[in-house]
């Protein structure tokens, strides 16, 4: 059984830093892409941001990118995403999810297995 697990959330003020961990297991975790996926209130939930197997390539989302940098520790089995010069429109539940075999990709429905969420909140 896959479990993925986030930590990291919280409130922090327009303009901080923030840290999220991912820790998957049950799943030989150095072969398989990840990615962090956000939910607003009353809104789709939207891709973040995405590593392959190796850590060589990533992906993000527009409006993360120069400011939010994901990052691996495969003999960790942790996922990071760092989030840098925050806005309050960041404000989400934040999921992090295991991928496709290798390659890393924006396609939300190729992941499978998800965390329960972390919650970020920016304050302006």
């Amino acid at each position: 059984q896959v479990r993925v697990v986030e930590s990291g959330g919280g409130l922090v003020q327009a303009g901080g830093s923030l840290r999220l961990s991912c820790t998957a297991s049950g799943r030989t975790f150095s072969r398989y892409s990840m990615g962090w996926f956000r939910q607003a209130p009353g809104k789709e939930r939207e891709f973040v941001a995405a590593i392959s197997w190796s850590g060589g390539s990533t992906y993000y989302a527009d409006s993360v990118k120069g400011r939010f940098t994901i990052s691996r520790d495969n003999a960790k089995n942790t996922v990071y995403l760092q989030m840098n010069l925050l806005k309050p429109e960041d404000t989400a539940v934040y999921y992090c999810a295991t991928g496709p075999w290798g390659a890393a990709t924006t396609h939300v429905p190729e992941y499978d297995f998800w965390g329960q969420g972390t919650q970020v909140t920016v304050s302006s």
